[in-house]
This record gives C-alpha cells, sequence and structure tokens, in this order.
C-alpha cells in the first residue's frame, strides 16, 4: 500500500499521474516515443507515448507477430478546482483565488482542509514554448467554511462556487500572488509564463484505518488507484503472443471530449502508428482486433453503510469484496455476456473474488472509458474497478484488500492469450 500512496501524494493533477507514470516505465526499460517523430518500433520491444502531457500509452511487442492486444484504460484526472487566467479577487483585507470547478465534486468535501496548487505552466525561453510541472509542495491556501451560527450547514447542491467556495489565498495588500509563486517554483521568471494550467489539490495524505487496518482514505482515489494497479500489473505480468498495452487518459470526469480525452483518437493514432512500423496492414489489424480486448478500470461504488437504500437491491458490491464488474443496459459501461465470462475466466484465474454491480433502476450513473474507446476501435470490452465511498469527494474511502485482488486480477488478464476463433466462440 505504501507504494500506491506514494505515487498518490506524488500525483495532485493529471500531468504529474503521466510524468509519475513515466519515470516507472523509464526505469523499467521502456522507450519514450513522440507523436511528433517517426517512430522505430522492433519486436520485443517496449515503448510509451503521451499526448499533452497528461494522456500516455505504453505497449510491449511480442518478439514475434502479434495475435492481437489485451489493455487496461484508466483515467489520470480527478474533481477539483482550476484556477481562472485573472485569479486575484481581493475585498475585506483579504485576497482569495477566482476558481470554477472541473469535474463533478463533492463541494463540500472540499472546505476547511489544507490545499495547495499544482499543473503546469507555459514558459517562452528562447524562442520556444515549454511546459513545465509545477506544484507548490506546501499548504498554501484553504476554503473557509461558513460557521454554523451563520447557516451552516446546508445541502451541497446550494453551495456557490463563485460565492462562496473562493480559498483564502493571501491578505490584501501583500506582495505574493500565485502566478509569481509558480514561476519561483519551476525556476522562471513571472514575465515568461505565458499560460497555465493550475488547480487546486487536497494536501491531506492517504492513512490506513479500520479494527484491523481494512480501510484507506486519500484524495484522488478515483482514479489514481486504477493507473497505479494497472501500470504495475501491466510491468509485472509475463509476456505472451499478444502486444500487452496500458493506457491513462485525461478529462474523463468531463467528458472525454478532448484532443487527449478516450473518446479521441489518441489510442486509434498509436495502434495504427504501432501497425504501420511493423508492416502490418488495416485488413490484418482488424482480424486482430476481433481477439483483442479493453479492460476499462474505474472504480465503483460500494453500498453504503448509512445509505443502503441508495444501492441496488442485489447487485451492491462491499468494500474488500474483491473486484467489481459494471453493467448498464444503455451501454454507458461495456460489459455485455461474452465480455463478462472473461472477466469472470480471469478473476478464476488470479483467485481474486468478483463482484457485480448495477445502479438502481430508478437512478442513472455516469459512463466511463470503454465506450467512449470504442467509438474509435471496436473490440471486446468490460467495465471494472474497485468499491469505494464518498467518489468525487476531495477524500475519499477504499479497501486495502482490494488493492491486491486489483493488481493480481490485472496481471492475470495480461497473460491471457485470447482468440476469436468464430464470431461465436472465444479461446482463453
Amino acid at each position: 500500500m505504501m507504494e500506491l500512496f506514494d505515487f498518490i501524494d506524488r500525483t495532485p493533477t493529471a500531468f504529474h499521474a503521466v510524468r509519475n507514470s513515466a519515470d516507472i516505465l523509464l526505469k523499467n526499460g521502456y522507450t519514450e516515443l513522440c507523436e511528433c517523430e517517426n517512430w522505430n518500433i522492433e519486436r520485443g520491444g517496449k515503448y510509451f507515448v503521451t499526448r499533452n502531457g497528461s494522456s500516455i500509452i505504453a505497449f510491449c511487442v511480442p518478439d514475434r507477430d502479434y495475435t492481437g492486444f489485451m489493455a487496461c484504460a484508466s483515467h489520470t484526472d480527478s474533481p477539483c478546482f482550476k484556477i481562472k487566467s485573472a485569479p486575484d479577487v481581493t475585498g475585506n483585507g483579504i485576497v482569495r483565488l477566482n476558481i470554477e470547478g472541473y469535474g463533478g465534486m463533492i463541494r463540500e468535501s472540499w472546505f476547511d482542509r489544507p490545499l495547495s496548487v499544482a499543473g503546469r505552466a507555459a514558459v517562452i525561453s528562447g524562442g520556444a514554448i515549454e511546459y513545465r510541472l509545477v506544484n507548490i509542495d506546501r499548504d498554501l491556501m484553504v476554503i473557509p467554511s461558513l460557521a454554523v451560527h451563520m447557516g451552516s450547514p446546508r445541502n451541497d447542491d446550494r453551495v456557490n462556487i463563485q460565492n462562496e467556495m473562493l480559498p483564502v489565498f493571501g491578505t490584501d495588500g501583500g506582495e505574493a500572488d500565485i502566478i509569481s509563486l509558480a514561476a519561483d517554483n519551476i525556476g522562471a521568471d513571472k514575465d515568461s509564463i505565458a499560460g497555465f494550467d493550475l488547480y487546486l489539490y487536497n494536501r491531506m495524505k492517504a492513512t490506513v484505518f479500520g479494527a484491523e487496518n481494512e480501510f484507506f482514505s486519500s484524495g484522488r482515489i478515483d482514479d489514481l488507484e486504477s493507473v497505479f494497479l494497472s501500470l504495475k500489473a501491466f510491468i509485472g505480468s509475463g509476456q505472451t503472443k499478444m502486444m500487452k498495452i496500458f493506457a491513462a487518459f485525461d478529462n474523463e470526469e468531463t467528458g472525454s471530449l478532448t484532443k487527449q480525452g478516450a473518446q479521441s483518437t489518441f489510442f486509434a493514432d498509436t495502434i495504427e502508428r504501432i501497425n504501420s512500423a511493423l508492416g502490418i496492414s488495416r485488413a490484418e489489424f482488424l482480424r486482430r482486433a476481433a481477439s483483442s480486448f479493453i479492460m476499462s478500470c474505474d472504480n465503483a461504488h460500494a453500498v453504503h453503510p448509512n445509505y443502503p437504500q441508495k444501492a441496488d437491491l442485489s447487485n451492491s458490491p462491499h468494500i474488500n469484496g474483491g473486484v467489481v464488474l459494471k453493467f448498464n443496459a444503455s451501454g454507458k459501461y461495456t460489459t455485455d455476456a461474452v465480455s463478462a465470462a472473461v472477466v469472470t475466466a480471469t478473476a478464476k484465474k488470479a483467485g481474486v473474488p468478483l463482484q457485480k454491480y448495477h445502479n438502481r433502476s430508478d437512478m442513472s450513473g455516469g459512463s466511463t472509458l470503454g465506450n467512449l474507446m470504442n467509438v474509435n476501435i471496436s473490440v471486446h470490452s468490460a467495465d471494472i474497478g474497485l468499491a469505494q465511498l464518498a467518489m468525487h469527494s476531495a477524500y475519499e474511502t477504499a479497501g486495502v484488500h482490494d488493492a491486491e485482488y486489483m493488481e493480481r486480477f490485472l496481471k492475470a488478464f495480461y497473460e491471457i492469450e485470447l482468440r476469436s476463433v468464430t464470431s461465436d466462440r472465444i479461446e482463453l
């Protein structure tokens, strides 16, 4: 768990998720490719490529012709607040930062916590634009709640971000400003920063708790837990005749509609360039795609002990109950009878428990990665995750044992050799 905690603590934004994942890949012998260069790919090689600095795809090419691919996809972003272009708001002796919501967070969970700022800055240097990571690694601000004597508590949907959630940053008349602090953090002049993507993040560290230390809480569990565990399984699994792929996309929390999101062409572009470098025609790839699989990894809602009525009557996963297989009749999750059978066989192979999740029939749920990836590349796919509480809170809760289950499950998945024999038969 300490490796997971360290990864989350060092990953305040999607940009840091990609940088930290890339560092792990480099230490394990992977070669970085760039989308703006020609790719020299060899059989038996290990590579990765990034887009926008916030999405990443890594792949292992078998030492012979690959017969299909086994991919795990997760997302690097989490709900938070983004700093606006002109950030300072002054009044009543206080400097606050002007922010806007990113994704659908539980707003009240952000009150009265130590916060700081991280992201990236675009710096003009020597006639070029450089992107540099920012992380002001200290308790820097807080969003103070209203005293109960003056009207608190209130329902989350009544909290107004613009009026009630601007963080207290400094004293009016002080010399410090957030852009200057960001510039100092990256060793640049303030005037050289031509643009920035800066976000607030919760500074509270991950912690283990429970009568038998079976639970843990942290910021950004959704979905950095999946990113880290799928990366570990990707690196730690053995090579087969299938091509292994690790993918982590940005902007899932806002619909995946960006150039680096799961619905973009990033995944399909990468596959196309791999095939081109290996001399594989499109027709030949489509044959291999029939024997491929995407495991969409994004956490699931555990049945809440204080709100059991919010869960489905018979498909309600529990924390530390094992990997969760997610279903949705409207196709927001990609799991069907065939892909569910693959997941079931994988769980049995890995020796881990498997749970099922459906929304209540009178409640709608959000989509995730798998169905959006299938817009541009159609293969067998299932949606899985781990059961957690307080999803989209600034501080979420999940299970210690579940993390081990997921790593074992995904390692077993990467070592499956999937083969579509006919239109209605798959061999594992």
